[in-house]
């Protein structure tokens, strides 16, 4: 079968080969109905296009990469459909890596992105006590899921303000003696344990214990701490477990249920993060509502934002090595006259931006599968339909 060119795609669809190119290489430019018809002739002949060629004539490669730490839990999977469902509205494909809990695998998937020459990466770092963003890179880099005072584009949940709604909750739920439970050797979970010590700090008449123990994905450990908690004399038993995962929370639950005491009556408990995989026990967890979709979402805008500012900058470098001026290059980047650009270092962006967390108030700590923004009034959920969080 002789090769389809992208002539034939033209001819087929019944549009120029310029639009077939810009659909191709600079879909924003090519009226969707049009996009539509060009992929609908691409699917019946079958064509494939070359996207080395596409970058030696100078097209954009219209994908962007993203990193996860793993691939066996609800955030990661919230963050990769909010990216997915996003870069297709802009006429990106995703290529999604999984680095597996593993640093040095991480920093090879990045290497491996930026060698495919994708217009932007999107990482979601494996957690440690030590992070520190990527050196500069060739292509825009948006960090998910971490937070950073070093410059970067940043797109995080508030994991303090997760553990402050959570706290408030069973504070509004009466409980006086609580234990925190979780080994907090991760960023995200040591700001939930801050956000947390800080809501129940503010009501004195609560006794407070701090358990650092448990891995956050690990559902035995929230198990074998919740029996333990139970098999305490009813004087020193808390009234309320917070654990600082969903998945502890969920393990804390049957840890409870395992020694013949109820799930909320004799102990309330609550989770945090919002991981819907961790959902499915015999009681409804109270939790933060799960913020992957948004993160992932927003992190592909900002990233877009930065590859077409990017792309701005090299344009207007162009031009103004052909013969422009430092003032034509400020009003084609969209910036204020400067010093040219090699005449200076480069300042690297910073921006952030915090995915607000609302609570899941469940049967778990009294509650009826209810929906509770903060500052707002209580919204019945009938039926939680966990799809929408995945």
């Amino acid at each position: 079968m002789a090769k389809v060119r992208i002539v034939d795609v033209a001819r087929e669809a019944g549009v120029s080969l310029g639009t077939v190119s810009n659909a191709l290489n600079h879909p924003e430019k090519v009226r969707p109905d049009t996009r539509r018809l060009i992929q609908e002739a691409i699917d019946r002949l079958g064509y494939t296009p070359n996207q080395s060629a596409r970058m030696l004539a100078g097209g954009r490669n219209a994908t962007i990469g993203l990193v996860l730490p793993r691939l066996n839990h609800g955030p990661s999977l919230q963050i990769a459909n909010g990216a997915h469902t996003e870069a297709r509205r802009h006429g990106f494909d995703l290529l999604i890596a999984n680095a597996d809990g593993d640093s040095a695998l991480e920093k090879h998937y990045n290497r491996f992105f930026i060698g495919s020459q994708v217009s932007g990466v999107l990482i979601n770092p494996v957690e440690t006590s030590h992070w520190h963003p990527c050196p500069t890179l060739p292509v825009p880099v948006v960090y998910l899921g971490i937070h950073s005072a070093e410059p970067g584009l940043y797109v995080t949940a508030d994991h303090r303000a997760q553990g402050r709604i959570v706290a408030a909750h069973l504070v509004a739920q009466g409980a006086r003696r609580v234990c925190i439970i979780g080994h907090a050797d991760n960023q995200s979970m040591q700001l939930r344990l801050e956000g947390a010590l800080n809501t129940f700090a503010a009501t004195p008449d609560i006794a407070v214990e701090v358990i650092d123990a448990g891995e956050g994905g690990v559902s035995g450990d929230g198990y074998t701490l919740g029996a333990q908690l139970m098999r305490r004399d009813e004087a020193s038993r808390p009234d309320a477990v917070l654990g600082l995962s969903d998945v502890l929370a969920a393990g804390a639950i049957a840890g409870v249920m395992s020694l013949g005491l109820n799930v909320p009556d004799d102990v309330m408990v609550a989770g945090c993060g919002g991981n819907p995989l961790a959902w499915c026990g015999a009681v409804p967890l109270t939790t933060s509502a799960p913020t992957g979709y948004e993160v992932g979402r927003k992190g592909v805008q900002l990233l877009l934002e930065a590859i077409e500012q990017q792309r701005a900058d090299e344009e207007a470098r162009a031009r103004l090595a052909r013969g422009g001026t430092a003032g034509t290059w400020a009003a084609q980047s969209g910036r204020a006259a400067e010093p040219l650009a090699h005449e200076r270092p480069a300042e690297p962006l910073t921006h952030w931006e915090l995915v607000r967390p609302f609570l899941l108030a469940r049967e778990s700590t009294g509650g009826h599968a209810t929906s509770i923004v903060p500052g707002a009034h209580t919204v019945p959920i009938p039926e939680l339909n966990l799809g929408v969080y995945l």
